[in-house]
């Protein structure tokens, strides 16, 4: 999509990936289907995304390897309405603590709105999950804390360490027990420092591997480092998990393109087979090098 629409980044509203696009106060949501070809040309300069659906009032440009897409004032003023930062403790609404599981030993605990269900496991590309517990808001974010503390789990995971994983993870039973594991050892916890006020909800894990095609895509090899202006990306949708879009490009296997990459930029859309002389950086997964142009 062109003609002064710039891309908003993925969201995980539902069952399927989608593509968010604004232009102004506008918006606009483009559904991705595994199996369908999608390609980008970058063009002009990279724009800040603004903050909190508002139009960023200096109009900055932002550097083409940010993942935030923001400026340094759009930025402050997101994180600051964000409950990460610990300034609604009046909120009235029901929150939710989860465990999520990436990975072998890549587990993260972290809380969510009720009202939002699994969005935001999907939004962070969650293999596995279970919920562990409901209630308000500083319930659940002292819960959060005393289980960070007392399993010794993060409460946040690089993409770049989900992303050299995805490709090579065990079975579903193995994954699910490894999740299970952890939820007893949370539930224990259960009365030592563990809020009254939150509800502990029973084990259920939910698998999304299926829901986000990683089970049955090959490996990706190398992700997209940055755009540049009249940069090329396309390939083939075959998988997409949070904010990475996994692209089959002939003769190159699957690339990753990190959605967040693309936000604040004007993209015209182009077949799934072009080709251009500029080169796109791509780094091996994994933590290999910079390699030579997606095209």
């Amino acid at each position: 999509m062109s003609g002064g629409w710039w891309c908003d980044g993925v969201r995980w509203p539902g069952q399927a990936p989608e593509l968010g696009w604004s232009r102004g106060g506008d918006r606009r949501v483009s559904v991705l289907a595994y199996g369908a070809g999608l390609g980008f040309r970058a063009l002009g300069e990279r724009h800040c995304v603004g903050a909190r659906g508002n139009v960023c009032p200096l109009g900055a440009a932002v550097p083409g390897r940010s993942t935030g897409g923001r400026c340094a004032e759009c930025a402050r003023l997101d994180r600051a309405h964000s409950v990460a930062a610990d300034t609604m403790a009046d909120d009235p609404r029901t929150y939710r603590v989860y465990l999520a599981w990436f990975g072998p030993g890549m587990v993260k605990v972290g809380i969510t709105g009720e009202e939002r269900g699994a969005t935001r496991l999907r939004e962070q590309g969650a293999v596995v999950f279970s919920w562990l517990g409901r209630g308000p808001l500083m319930a659940a974010r002292r819960t959060e804390e005393v289980l960070r503390a007392a399993l010794g789990v993060p409460d946040r995971i690089p993409y770049a360490r989900k992303r050299a994983v995805r490709g090579r993870l065990p079975g579903a039973e193995e994954r699910a027990a490894e999740v299970a594991e952890l939820y007893g050892r949370a539930a224990a916890l259960e009365g030592r420092g563990w809020p009254e006020s939150l509800e502990r909800l029973p084990l259920e894990v939910v698998d999304q591997a299926e829901l986000f095609g990683i089970d049955r895509t090959p490996a990706p090899v190398r992700s997209v480092r940055e755009l540049v202006d009249g940069g090329v990306v396309a390939g083939r949708l075959v998988a997409a998990a949070g904010p990475d879009l996994h692209l089959a490009v002939d003769g190159m296997g699957v690339v990753v393109l990190d959605a967040r990459l693309i936000t604040g930029w004007d993209l015209a859309a182009v077949p799934a087979e072009a080709g251009s002389d500029v080169r796109v950086p791509l780094i091996d997964i994994g933590g290999g090098g910079v390699q030579g142009g997606l095209f």
